[in-house]
């Protein structure tokens, strides 16, 4: 039987819900919880281990496996439709308690795997720890309380990145070899991309000469008549004013990618010189072009296989072979 007492513990829970979604309008807070699943999907969470009875600090669950649209990021109810669920669960914290909830630690933070109504209840009656059986999955990204999923995938980006950028360099000593280098994407799988170039040069290179070179000497094969006058063509044309937020070498993909775009669009027989390339993308001036570009062949075959092309291409329109 539903009790007055859990009638205006839900209205009050919904009073305060509507005033956090008020000022999380105004200040910019996530309202939302998280999606688990999405977390696990964007984290590629695999290992974990059950860390057995503890007391949670409720501050920290920021997330659902099913019930995140349900709730505000502080687990208050967003809609009625909770109502009677949510009152049956007050009635039992007033009376006897309830038992603890089951949860998914992921970082610093925590997701219910099952008790949203009872977390959502223990946050309205102003506890501030909740006991749960969790279940722990590793990660190296550092989640926080406050983070939404952008801020998520923003951190997992740039540890892929930062692990692309460290094998890179490992594997190609280009760090060592051409100690004035500056390549730095600011998107992940970029660095794999050069590493392709790189190789497929290499075999230019070969077919050109009929001999076998070695891979340090491919490495500054590219980077010197490769990579270095196309970045010089990016930097006096100052184009990379219009795009604040990249660099240099994420102009140099992106210039591979527009290239193959231009060629179609003007239905090119040979190579089309950088320049002019540049100019076409200059006369767009459009930022949001390069958001474009760089969503349509993220995690695409043709990202991997473009800069081959356009090498192979330029080579053959050189060597006439």
């Amino acid at each position: 039987m539903l009790t007055p007492e859990s009638g205006k513990d839900f209205a009050s829970a919904r009073q305060h819900a509507l005033f956090e979604e008020w000022i999380n309008f105004f200040t910019g807070r996530p309202n939302d919880l998280l999606s688990f699943e999405e977390i696990k999907q964007n984290l590629r969470l695999q290992d974990s281990a059950y860390k057995g009875l503890q007391e949670v600090e409720l501050d920290k669950i920021v997330g659902s496996t099913g019930r995140y649209r349900d709730f505000t990021r502080s687990f208050l109810p967003k809609n009625r439709t909770t109502e009677e669920r949510w009152r049956r669960v007050d009635n039992v914290a007033l009376t006897e308690g309830f038992p603890p909830v089951e949860l998914y630690k992921v970082g610093d933070v925590y997701f219910v795997r099952d008790g949203n109504h009872r977390v959502s209840v223990a946050r309205n009656n102003k506890a501030k720890t909740i006991e749960a059986y969790v279940i722990e999955y590793k990660t190296a990204v550092p989640i926080s309380k406050d983070d939404d999923i952008e801020d998520i995938r923003s951190k997992m980006d740039a540890l892929l990145i930062a692990e692309e950028r460290e094998e890179f360099f490992k594997d190609t000593q280009l760090d060592k070899l051409r100690p004035e280098q500056e390549i730095n994407f600011t998107e992940p799988g970029r660095y794999r991309l050069v590493k392709d170039h790189i190789a497929f040069h290499k075999f230019l290179k070969e077919t050109e000469c009929h001999c076998e070179i070695p891979y340090e000497q491919a490495v500054m094969s590219w980077y010197d008549t490769v990579y270095v006058p196309t970045i010089e063509t990016i930097r006096r044309s100052n184009i990379l004013v219009d795009f604040p937020d990249r660099t240099e070498a994420d102009l140099y993909a992106w210039l591979l990618l527009h290239r193959e775009q231009f060629e179609k669009e003007i239905k090119a027989l040979g190579y089309v010189p950088n320049e002019d390339i540049i100019e076409q993308l200059r006369r767009e001036r459009a930022t949001n072009s390069f958001a474009l570009f760089m969503g349509l062949f993220r995690n695409s075959e043709d990202l991997r296989s473009l800069p081959l092309n356009v090498e192979r291409a330029k080579f053959l329109d050189e060597t006439n072979l």
